[in-house]
């Protein structure tokens, strides 16, 4: 019981850090100082809409556009992400009041949005597109407010509020079409701490949208490119019909408020959106599952392992012994080499570089370097890391090659660089064309592709042959018992020893101790929602990492006492049976939760679903197989063999 005690506060105090790290973030940049009066610039990031999965490109509509378009400089996360930069004409001075001004160059002349235009503006509103926009960094958030289940008396002081990214291009009311041509722009300063002659400076701290639509009629506007906003209640929506041209204003206001938020602490509006208390929930109930469960096949296991070992050990009833059934009896078989070994060294290979770049960018990451303030930062370490982890996966896989008994380790180190790497690349080569055919901007250009190529075989390519060469020099695994010449005939198998029942076992434990962190991830990826919670998700890795262990030194007890020794594929498989539950989620996650219609956004969920899939599998099997191959090499070393 103290054991128990000691074990629980050490994880309350992990879980404390955990938190610490959760609500911490190292900025991305450095705070930009304004003056008054100084211009804000505000950029245009892109279109997103949950219902199709295909980000555009803000001018890929029909918005204002200043007099010389320059597109940032994007890093490869950016890219991949389909995030394209570009400046607006919004006229913003830090701490300048503007009540209504006209966007276009023209004042008194509205904008006429052709036939085609209309539609094209139609359509987006119809799939639900959102307009992101960021100034100094910070993206754009619309607020929304609304009434708790309070008592009555509450419900009239405290609203909750909430905030989404972004803000809705239009609304349909009917089978009719009203599009945002007015934004209220709210942004919020805090006000730095300077000495008493000097000009103050300020800092942005919240950037917020009010859209609205707004009639031709009701926009009054003069020579100066000024305007009035009609009366909240008289002002009829700017409708847009896509059967023929329609008129228009862009226009826009800008208010400030000072706020107390500190700069360091301005992302936290955006950070804060998901309900922590469900992760705490949800992590804790996990780890005491885990926990519990870990206890329990840990005492089972090693009692009946004590006992099998004391018992074969016996030397006056050896004979006794060598009648009945058990794992001792396939030793002269159990070290086999199976069949395809260069490919299972190859996805195990793989499986060791996924595991290593996961745990560097999640343990990075849960210390507040990759902040969503330095945009694409995750997607870019990702890729760099995979490429340079090439080294750990080629020395594991090229000393695993030779312990097999392989001879041909140069094409043993070419399957390891290309095989996994070669599938992802040629499904998400099938899916570009598809994003290609719509003009998206999720589309990666076709120079990005050549320098992701030049990457995989200048650096990773290389780095695997250089760890495949050093593993394969380097002695093989020390295995304690010698193999059989020939090979031991195996009994018939009962039906729960069947594979796919294994994976159904063994995917249980797993899914279930990360099913809730998954949801998040989900919501992150395919709802434009920011994932920042990866102190929770180093923890629910570690959980990963214990449980598949564990699942797998089971099954394979299991299946070595039914006298079947061909455990190397199967241990592989089998360990990874949480990945058929994660695809089985997936599909349970597009029914219920996406409202997704189409045909190309749903192969494009379904296709990067099963990469994520093949990826999971790849790692929660590279982890059970590596547990498992210590365990059966640890009890065979225990055993006294004639």
């Amino acid at each position: 019981f103290y054991f128990l005690q000691e074990r629980l506060r050490y994880m309350l105090l992990l879980l404390l850090f955990l938190h610490g790290a959760d609500s911490f973030y190292v900025p991305g940049v450095a705070p930009i100082n304004f003056h008054r009066n100084d211009p804000v610039e505000i950029k245009a990031v892109k279109l997103t809409s949950s219902r199709t999965q295909l980000p555009y490109e803000y001018y890929s509509l029909p918005f204002c556009q200043p007099t010389k378009i320059t597109y940032k400089a994007e890093n490869l996360g950016e890219v991949l992400r389909g995030d394209r930069i570009v400046n607006t004409p919004f006229q913003v001075s830090m701490n300048v009041e503007k009540k209504c001004e006209v966007l276009c160059n023209f004042p008194n002349k509205p904008v006429t949005l052709t036939v085609e235009q209309s539609k094209l503006i139609a359509e987006r509103i119809r799939e639900d597109y959102y307009v992101h926009l960021i100034a100094d960094n910070l993206p754009v958030a619309t607020r929304l407010e609304f009434y708790s289940n309070r008592e009555e008396e509450e419900k009239k002081k405290e609203k909750d509020v909430q905030f989404e990214h972004g803000y809705r291009l239009g609304f349909m009311d009917g089978n009719k079409f009203y599009l945002h041509n007015h934004l209220s722009f709210i942004l919020y300063y805090h006000r730095e701490d300077v000495e008493e002659n000097q000009e103050p400076t300020y800092r942005v701290v919240r950037f917020e949208v009010i859209p609205q639509s707004i009639k031709l009629e009701d926009l009054k506007a003069d020579e100066k490119s000024m305007c009035t906003l009609p009366e909240a209640t008289g002002s009829a929506p700017q409708e847009i019909d896509p059967s023929k041209e329609n008129q228009l204003l862009f226009t826009y206001s800008v208010h400030w408020e000072e706020s107390d938020i500190k700069w360091a602490s301005r992302w936290d509006t955006y950070l804060t959106m998901s309900d922590v208390q469900i992760h705490w929930f949800s992590i804790i109930n996990s780890v005491v599952v885990v926990f519990f469960l870990s206890g329990i096949l840990s005492m089972i296991i090693i009692r009946t392992l004590r006992k099998d070992i004391a018992n074969y050990n016996k030397e006056d009833d050896i004979e006794d012994t060598m009648e009945e059934s058990g794992w001792k009896l396939v030793h002269g078989d159990v070290f086999r080499p199976p069949q395809y070994p260069m490919i299972l060294s190859s996805l195990l290979g793989s499986g060791i570089q996924l595991f290593c770049m996961i745990l560097i960018v999640i343990f990075v990451a849960m210390l507040g370097m990759l902040s969503p303030s330095s945009r694409g930062a995750l997607m870019t370490t990702a890729c760099f890391l995979f490429m340079f982890m090439g080294v750990f996966g080629g020395f594991f896989a090229g000393r695993l090659y030779r312990t097999l008994k392989g001879h041909r380790w140069k094409k043993g180190a070419f399957c390891t660089a290309t095989l996994y790497p070669g599938v992802v690349f040629g499904i998400c080569f099938v899916l570009n064309c598809f994003i290609w055919g719509k003009h998206s901007s999720g589309a990666v250009p076709f120079p990005t592709m050549v320098a992701l190529l030049c990457m995989w075989f200048g650096i990773s390519l290389p780095l695997v042959y250089l760890g495949y060469y050093f593993g394969f020099r380097k002695q093989p695994y020390d295995n304690p018992v010698r193999t059989n010449q020939i090979p031991r005939q195996i009994p018939e198998q009962r039906w729960y020893m069947n594979k796919f029942v294994g994976i159904l076992m063994a995917g249980i434990l797993p899914f279930g101790a990360m099913f809730i962190e998954l949801f998040f991830i989900f919501s992150a990826i395919w709802e434009n929602q920011f994932y920042y919670l990866f102190g929770f998700l180093f923890l629910v890795f570690i959980i990963l990492v214990v449980s598949c262990s564990q699942i797998s030194i089971v099954m394979v007890y299991f299946q070595l006492c039914a006298e079947d020794y061909r455990w190397w594929w199967r241990t592989f498989l089998v360990s990874g049976g949480s990945a058929f539950y994660v695809l089985i989620y997936a599909i349970f996650y597009f029914v219920n939760k996406l409202d997704i219609v189409e045909f190309i956004p749903s192969l494009l969920y379904f296709g990067y679903t099963a990469l994520m899939v093949l990826s999971f599998w790849l790692l929660t099997g590279t982890i059970g197989f590596y547990a498992a191959y210590m365990f059966v090499r640890k009890i065979y070393a225990a055993v006294k063999i004639d």
